[in-house]
């Protein structure tokens, strides 16, 4: 069976998100300084978590569950100066410079070259497409697809649209949880490109016998590895 479509996923595959994300953390403990470090480490993932179902993912979501968790945790009155802070830092995330990964504007101009390429990708609408512009990018690809959960569904129906369906495609991403494991659900290959940085509600186990799953150290090694499957 030959492979049509390749789909990538955007953040800590095409280019650095986490890091920003843990920088903003660190700077949002260290703003609360009455309380102990661990406990705002477990109380902002807890609130993080309640929160997904209804801010989804990205910048102002994250924002959201800072000021909630500081909000929680100085019984409804945290600093003012932190609140300030938090929200600075919230608007430093949504206009910070856009960086690409090593080898990646290489291995995606090869890709093209074959394949339909599809971004798909979580997060905020006008951030995530910012940073497509920003990245140089969007001309590589034959569609863009911004959703609000990737789950076995997202993949039939997004490379069904846009590609010859899921048996067909590859989706590679850093996250085994949402690039991995619901595109192999859905009958697609699966490439696991792992970023220094994992966020906790990202992590699931490697399906590690699974035939159409592959673990890959760089973007740059993607090409050869769909080119060998194609033929």
């Amino acid at each position: 069976m030959s492979i049509t479509t390749v789909g990538l996923d955007a953040d800590d595959t095409l280019w650095h998100n986490e890091t920003i994300f843990r920088l903003t953390h660190d700077r949002f403990v260290d703003l609360l300084t009455d309380h102990d470090n661990d406990l705002i480490e477990a109380r902002l993932a807890e609130v993080e978590r309640r929160n997904l179902r209804l801010y989804g993912y990205g910048v102002k979501g994250f924002t959201l569950s800072m000021l909630e968790t500081a909000m929680e945790l100085c019984d409804g009155a945290p600093p003012p100066r932190a609140i300030r802070e938090i929200l600075a830092a919230g608007r430093e995330m949504l206009t910070h410079p856009v960086e690409t990964l090593p080898g990646v504007d290489e291995a995606l101009a090869a890709l093209s070259e074959r394949y339909r390429l599809i971004l798909i990708t979580k997060g905020d609408l006008m951030d995530q497409e910012r940073k497509l512009a920003a990245s140089g990018l969007g001309d590589l690809f034959a569609a863009v697809e911004i959703v609000s959960e990737k789950d076995r569904g997202t993949y039939d129906r997004v490379f069904a649209r846009h590609g010859t369906g899921a048996g067909e495609a590859v989706m590679a991403g850093n996250s085994m949880k949402s690039d991995v494991l619901p595109a192999l659900e859905a009958g697609a290959f699966a490439v696991h490109i792992p970023y220094a940085i994992t966020w906790a509600h990202e992590l699931a186990d490697a399906p590690e016998n699974h035939a159409r799953f592959g673990a890959l150290e760089s973007v740059a090694d993607l090409p050869a590895w769909v080119e060998q499957r194609s033929t």
